[in-house]
């Protein structure tokens, strides 16, 4: 049965693959036309076919880069004539270890691509659209914000940004454009895949739920956000973790 257009269109960053695919689907599957965005051409290419062309979009570049920011809007209004809803996922982790040892350069390069590139879509799809229209944002954080993340400081310092970006967004922005975030715990990408690879049931023992996360988990949960039914939230975190806070301080 074909699904009905709901009017509704979503600019997605970091979309290709992983979450922000799973997010892309999710809302496309409920009648969302969408733009993607994401670094590599093929990659972006390969993902519009499968949500399909005449649904999605895509836009090529580096998240942090304020012309790549500019032109995605830019195109998505000129495909779809708005931009109702902006989920930022775009991310990076490029480095593991004691945040005493941080290459600063490296810690620039984080918070460039996850912090300040959500504030520059952010400011451009306010300007482009919700200022008059309305509409949601989404920004995915972590899980490593809300708690000390060994070996991973650096990013989760930068996802910790993110919980308080989108508390500043939601006051400032209220009450045309409602902004939330998702929290998830480890999810199966190739992005964490570090973090279960070769040892996946041993990790998912931890959970409560006794599995991993997936990227229809955080789909089911953007959808949500950017809908009617979440029409009274704004400026929350939704943890999304399989109930691994559950366990916390516990061995």
């Amino acid at each position: 049965m074909a699904v009905q257009d709901s009017g509704r269109v979503a600019l997605i960053t970091g979309a290709s693959r992983g979450i922000g695919y799973g997010i892309a689907e999710a809302l496309v599957a409920r009648g969302d036309r969408v733009c993607i965005t994401g670094r590599n051409e093929d990659a972006l290419a390969e993902a519009v076919r499968r949500l399909g062309a005449d649904r999605a979009i895509g836009v090529a570049g580096k998240a942090h880069d304020e012309a790549h920011q500019a032109e995605a809007v830019e195109r998505t209004m000129e495909a779809f004539g708005r931009v109702d809803h902006l989920v930022n996922n775009a991310g990076t982790n490029p480095v593991f270890g004691p945040i005493a040892e941080l290459d600063l350069n490296v810690a620039r390069k984080v918070f460039d691509t996850n912090v300040l590139s959500a504030l520059g879509f952010a400011q451009r799809t306010w300007a482009a659209w919700q200022k008059e229209h309305g509409g949601t944002i989404v920004n995915i954080a972590s899980v490593a914000g809300l708690s000390a993340s060994p070996f991973i400081g650096a990013y989760g310092i930068s996802k910790a940004a993110m919980v308080n970006l989108t508390l500043q967004l939601a006051h400032e922005l209220s009450p045309g454009v409602r902004v939330n975030a998702i929290a998830p715990a480890v999810v199966k990408t190739k992005f964490a895949a570090a973090l279960y690879e070769g040892r996946e049931e041993e990790v998912a023992r931890r959970y409560p739920m006794g599995r991993l996360g997936t990227p229809e988990d955080i789909g089911g949960a953007a959808a949500f956000l950017t809908s009617d039914d979440s029409g009274w939230i704004t400026g929350q975190t939704l943890v999304v973790d399989g109930g691994i806070f559950l366990n916390a301080g516990v061995e």
